[in-house]
């Protein structure tokens, strides 16, 4: 696993190669088998392969025009839902302060990280976009306002292999004990 850890990089230039449906698969049942919060599971993922789809939901990530040599997008969406007990009306977005969102962010956020590094180990590359509003990405894929899109992840074949970008040492990040 380490390998793919340290091997793993934000790819921004794919290939035309379209992604085996096996591999694909295999990335989402990585997503899938992610620890969460009292297993509630809050995630869903949009496989989005359609160039028409694609592109308007690289428009609504602020125009990122390399988004579109990735062949598929997979849109990772945490379901507030799962963790209440029942499927409120509510809007949510960036300024949301539910705390059941919060916990449901993180845990997709969990699930995100899986599929990262399964792509990886795949072969695949990816990149997790996050530069868009809810209210404009939302409305392309049929989401409802009360789930929130937590990342957009444009996933193919690697045409670039980008250097490793410098890490902290574990002696500024790591604390035993207390602050």
């Amino acid at each position: 696993m380490i390998e793919s850890i340290q091997h793993r990089r934000s790819i921004r230039k794919y290939t035309s190669a379209p992604i085996e449906p096996e591999k694909l698969q295999s990335v989402l049942e990585a997503a899938r088998l992610a620890p969460s919060g009292n297993n509630k599971q809050p995630w869903k993922f949009i496989v989005v392969q359609s160039e028409e789809q694609r592109r308007a939901v690289m428009e609504a990530s602020h125009n990122q025009t390399w988004m579109m040599t990735a062949p598929t997008f997979i849109v990772a969406v945490a379901d507030m839902a799962a963790r209440s007990p029942s499927d409120l009306p509510i809007y949510v977005d960036e300024n949301s302060p539910h705390w059941e969102l919060k916990r449901a962010i993180r845990d997709t956020a969990i699930a995100v990280e899986n599929l990262l590094l399964e792509a990886d180990a795949q072969g695949l590359g990816t990149c997790w976009v996050g530069f868009f509003v809810q209210y404009e990405i939302r409305p392309i894929l049929g989401i409802p306002n009360n789930k929130f899109v937590l990342g957009v992840i444009p996933i193919g074949y690697p045409a670039e292999q980008p250097a490793a970008r410098p890490r902290k040492p574990l002696s500024e990040i790591v604390r035993y004990e207390k602050w």
